[in-house]
């Protein structure tokens, strides 16, 4: 159950550490069209895969820093939605945001709330005051919700490793709610 390992719980909304047993969500969601359209696929091809994905990524994220992208679940029925939450990222300066949701829960204002959520969280409780985000150019509805949240554009950024130019933003934050 993810209420038994909430860190951040909202109106409508429950984000705590994401476990194997998880693993039929992930593979779902790291399978999704809009995952596979903005994200990229991440050869997530079976539930044991997606076992293994939040063991080696998720997890080592967790153990290393003390956070990382929390499974997002809905507060009434607990059905996970999708992640949202901080990453330390190869080439990025500061720490990012980083969300994902589940195609049918798109649209419907919870992901804004797991971000506004996760900055003040970020703020109040880890101490990280300045957070980037990255997205693709053809993600839209991302570069619209990191705006609405207080994030500015900063330009581009090329990850290690790829060749392709992401978008950059960024915020700044007090230790106190946005």
């Amino acid at each position: 159950m993810i209420a038994d390992r909430a860190i951040i719980t909202t109106a409508r909304l429950i984000l705590g550490e994401a476990t194997v047993e998880h693993a039929p969500f992930f593979y779902e969601l790291l399978n999704s069209e809009t995952w596979l359209a903005h994200i990229g696929n991440r050869g997530i091809l079976t539930i044991d895969h997606a076992s293994k994905y939040i063991e080696n990524s998720l997890g080592r994220h967790y153990a290393v820093h003390g956070f990382g992208l929390w499974l997002v679940a809905l507060r009434e029925t607990e059905e996970p939605i999708g992640i949202c939450g901080i990453l330390r990222r190869a080439g990025l300066a500061h720490p990012d945001l980083g969300f994902a949701f589940l195609p049918e829960f798109e649209g419907q204002g919870l992901a804004r709330e797991a971000a506004v959520a996760t900055l003040e969280f970020a703020a109040n409780e880890l101490d990280i005051h300045e957070i980037w985000a990255i997205t693709t150019e053809a993600n839209i509805r991302s570069r619209k919700l990191l705006l609405k949240v207080g994030f500015e554009e900063k330009g581009t950024v090329i990850l290690p490793g790829e060749t392709k130019p992401l978008l950059l933003y960024g915020i700044e934050q007090s230790s106190q709610a946005i």
